[in-house]
């Protein structure tokens, strides 16, 4: 009796069908602990150098508060260059037109010519 009589497949191939069922949360969960463990080796390893834990966080909540001014300031920055952007599309856009208008012209008087 085979394994395809009874009905039962073997291991190997239990074992790897499991798997590939989780639909991709078992990825999302790993890179989660991936994460939480990568913060707690940073405050582990910055309480260690400042001496006490109140110390390393003091140290790492100044990265955070100059990571955020950092982009609050590229944030204020964006509209101004958005204004410049649109403004330069708008005389592409212009200058483009002017080129089309002025070649159906041209186009327009040589074939009336013919």
């Amino acid at each position: 009796m085979t394994d395809s009589d009874t009905g039962h497949s073997p291991v190997w191939a239990r074992s790897k069908r499991r798997r590939s069922s989780g639909g991709g949360g078992g990825a999302f969960f790993g890179f989660l602990v991936f994460l939480l463990a990568l913060f707690g080796a940073v405050v582990i390893g910055m309480s260690i150098k400042e001496r006490s834990v109140a110390g390393g966080g003091a140290a790492i909540d100044g990265w955070i508060a100059t990571g955020k001014a950092s982009v609050m300031q590229a944030i204020g920055k964006a509209p101004a260059a958005a204004d410049v952007a649109v403004e330069k599309a708008g005389d592409a856009a212009a200058a483009t037109g002017d080129a089309v208008q002025a070649e159906a012209a041209q186009t327009a008087d040589a074939l009336k010519k013919q």
